[in-house]
This record gives C-alpha cells, structure tokens and sequence, in this order.
C-alpha cells in the first residue's frame, strides 16, 4: 500500500548539508549500490544519496528486492522504479526465487536479499551496498541482543560499515532516527510504502520494536542505546588490540599441519583476552573465509577456555574439541591445535 508521509513536524528533515556529512565517508567510491525496498527509510536514503551524487559523486544503482511473500511488492518496485526515474538513478528489481521456509523466514529472507544485493554489486561494478539501517534499528539490534545473551560484539550493535557475501555494507543513517527520515519524505513530498510485516508480533524485532516508546518513557531511548552500542563497540575493539598483542608475545610454532603455542603464558592475562586468544588462534588455524562464516557461539567458546585455564594452571593435560579442531594441552601448558576432521566451524570471540 503507498501511504503519504503522515505530520513529524517535532522532527526536522535532513539537509543537504547533513547529508554531505553523513556520506562523506562514501565520496572515494565509484560506484554504490543503494538498497531501497520503498519504506520511508530507503526513499529517503535515495533521494538525498541522488541529489549528493549529482555533483560529481559515485553513480549509484537502485536494487529492490521482492521477496515474492507478499503479491503488493511488485507494485511496490515499480514504485521505487519510477521514483528513481524522477532523480535520474538506474533502477533494477531482483526477485527471491525458490522455496520459502516455514521457520526463521526473516532470517533467511535477509540473507537471500543480501546475496541479491551483493550480486547486483559485483555486475554494476561498485565495491559498497548502502542501506537505510537507522537509530531505532540500532535500537532494536541492542535489545534483541541483550535477550540473546551476546558478548561485547553482539552488543556493539551495527557498524557503520561491514562486510557481507564479499561486498562492503555501507549504513550512513545509523545515528538518525526513523522519524527525521519520515520527515525528510513528508518535505519533498515523497510517498513511500508500508510493509504489513512491520507490524506483524510474530517477529520478534517486530515485538522489540512495540516496546521502545514504553522503554523511552524511564530514559531508555533509541539514542541512549545507539550510545550504549558505540560505547560498547569502542571497548571490544580494544580488548580485542589486547587480545592480538598478547597471542604475538607467545611462544608459537606450526609442524605437520598443527599450531602450536604457549597457553599457560597466556593465562597470565585476564579472562577475556584469554578468551579472546584462544578464539583468535583458532580463527587464525582456518583454511578459508568460508569457514568463518559459521562462527560459534560465545559460550562454547568461553567454556572451553575456562576448561584449559583451569587445567593449565593446575599443571594438568586436557582435551577438548571446537571449531572443527583438537585442543590439546599438556602438562607444560602448551596447547595444540589440529584438525578434528571434516566437520568444520568459524569462530569469533564474541558471537552469539
């Protein structure tokens, strides 16, 4: 359904000046692929990345993506068509094609969209996705997070830039609330459309989402949040410079396939940065990218690593496997790592 931009005067629209600001960090690209679905976020992403772009800037590609779950989004994508036909931007429609999944359906709808997206990338030659995450995304991101039980990484929340199926993923708009988008539409009379799954409870995000304005209500807002992330993603980043600098003082080796290095050493450090070691020793062990694309979760992670820490400070061998590897640790705190066989995972220290 297009639904015309309802009243946000509390809310003032973006500028052009703020959006110099905001995708300054974009101008060195040559080319960029711009996510836009039709929402009030992604159109107004569009509009001011095409009146940016106009002076000279990367050229941009629209992409919708049509999950094909609902029969209104092809009219939506000629929505968006015909809006990118108003600013002058090429426009093309991709479709998730195949069988729909029963469970987890926003999960792998996401992936799907994002491997659609990546492509298009690669074929238009532009080396950045740039999508309309927002300030109340972020929000949600954190509180979904925190129910999960992630670590320091999880609970960084987005970044403002990453990386997915191979292709830089570009969030401009990540400390901007909805609503300034919204407005940005209602200014220059942009209609935009409204995707009925936003409002489904079924979603867990979805029911997140119910709960901020109650949340905001006792000081917890969508901006302290996005504080808390950024506060939060400073202090993983360091803990993890600490982590690498620890591994790089121990003595280490490899022979025959096995790595090898000094883990009662390490464990004169605190917890976590062993914690961390370990998981960036063994993600350092990995033969591909694509083996760190399932990364374990930070649980099993920790527990193993409490293990080790235990035995090697009590002067004992221990086995333990993880992540596709065999870690033993002998008696003299020297663990080794070797492949467990063919079944194979990544790790990160701090995912969940």
């Amino acid at each position: 359904m297009i639904a015309t931009p309802p009243g946000t005067a509390e809310y003032e629209p973006l500028t052009a000046a703020d959006a110099a600001v905001l995708f300054a960090p974009l101008a060195g690209e040559e080319a960029l692929v711009v996510a836009v679905s039709g929402g009030p976020d992604s159109v107004a992403l569009l509009a001011l990345l095409a009146e940016w772009a106009s002076r000279g800037r990367p050229r941009l590609l629209a992409v919708t993506v049509d999950h094909g779950l609902r029969p209104e989004a092809a009219d939506e994508a000629l929505m968006v068509a015909r809006l990118c036909a108003g600013f002058g931007v090429e426009h093309r429609t991709k479709r998730w094609l195949g069988h729909k999944p029963q469970t987890g359906l926003q999960e792998k709808a996401r992936a799907a969209r994002y491997a659609l997206l990546a492509e298009e990338a690669r074929a238009f030659g532009a080396a950045a996705i740039v999508t309309a995450h927002t300030l109340d995304d972020q929000a949600e991101t954190l509180l979904m997070r925190m129910a999960a039980g992630s670590g320091l990484a999880g609970l960084a929340g987005m970044a403002p830039r990453s990386s997915v199926n191979g292709v830089v993923l570009a969030r401009p708009l990540l400390g901007v609330e909805k609503a300034r988008l919204v407005a940005t539409c209602k200014a220059r009379e942009l209609s935009f459309v409204r995707d009925p799954s936003n409002d489904d409870p079924r979603f867990a995000r979805i029911r997140w989402r119910e709960l901020l304005p109650e949340l905001a209500q006792d000081g917890l807002t969508a901006e302290r949040l996005g504080q808390l992330a950024r506060r939060l993603a400073r202090a993983d980043e360091a803990l993890d410079a600490l982590a690498v600098r620890a591994l790089a003082t121990l003595p280490a080796g490899e022979e025959a396939g096995e790595r090898w290095f000094d883990f009662a050493r390490l464990c004169q450090e605190p917890e976590e940065i062993v914690i961390r070691g370990l998981a960036l020793a063994l993600a350092a062990a990995q033969d591909s990218d694509e083996e760190a694309d399932v990364p374990l979760r930070l649980a099993r992670i920790e527990d193993c690593a409490q293990a080790l820490i235990a035995a090697a400070r009590e002067g004992r061998a221990l086995r333990r496997t993880l992540g596709g590897f065999r870690l033993s640790l002998a008696g003299d705190g020297v663990l080794t790592l070797s492949r467990e066989g063919e079944r194979r995972r990544g790790v990160h220290p701090a995912t969940v």
